[in-house]
């Protein structure tokens, strides 16, 4: 049986996941910025997770060569900045606040929850190159609520605070 393409990509847009922007630094120290879904958890002890990047991503070879990126999870009210970074074009970084942890990358100010990573591993993974970081710091804000990705769109949950 051969898996259509689209429908595949359909399908698994039945996973709810939640936004996620992986940041880092080019080689001369610019910030870089990409909006990605694919983002989990791989191990505690060490404490790794990981991220997947296509092949064609303009990006991708700053990525490879950095050593280091940053996991910043958005909260419900940073959806605007979800597209703002799935853009290829264009000043990505103009007025937006970050901070720097261990690693150099940008972390997103008023996230969810953000992980600053050195580069553990790349793998081959089909038309993706799969990331693994170690975590050497990481933070979250109780009080914020998840933006969601499901079916193309954008949603969120809200949990009880306190």
């Amino acid at each position: 049986m051969t898996i259509d393409p689209g429908e595949f990509r359909t399908t698994l847009g039945n996973f709810a996941t939640g936004v996620t922007i992986i940041t880092s630094r080019t080689a001369e120290g610019d910030p870089l910025g990409m909006t990605a879904n694919s983002f989990s958890s791989v191990s505690l002890d060490p404490p790794l997770v990981l991220f997947s990047m296509d092949r064609r991503a303009m990006g991708l070879r700053n990525y490879q060569v950095a050593g280091h990126f940053a996991v910043n999870i958005l909260a419900r009210d940073q959806e605007h900045l979800s597209g703002r970074f799935a853009r290829t074009a264009g000043d990505k970084w103009a007025g937006i606040q970050y901070e720097t942890w261990q690693t150099g990358s940008p972390i997103l100010s008023g996230a969810l929850a953000n992980f600053d990573c050195r580069l553990w591993q790349s793998y081959d993974g089909g038309d993706h190159v799969i990331f693994v970081g170690e975590v050497v710091q990481n933070a979250f804000d109780p009080d914020k609520d998840p933006l969601l990705f499901f079916r193309g769109r954008y949603g969120t949950v809200t949990s009880e605070h306190g």
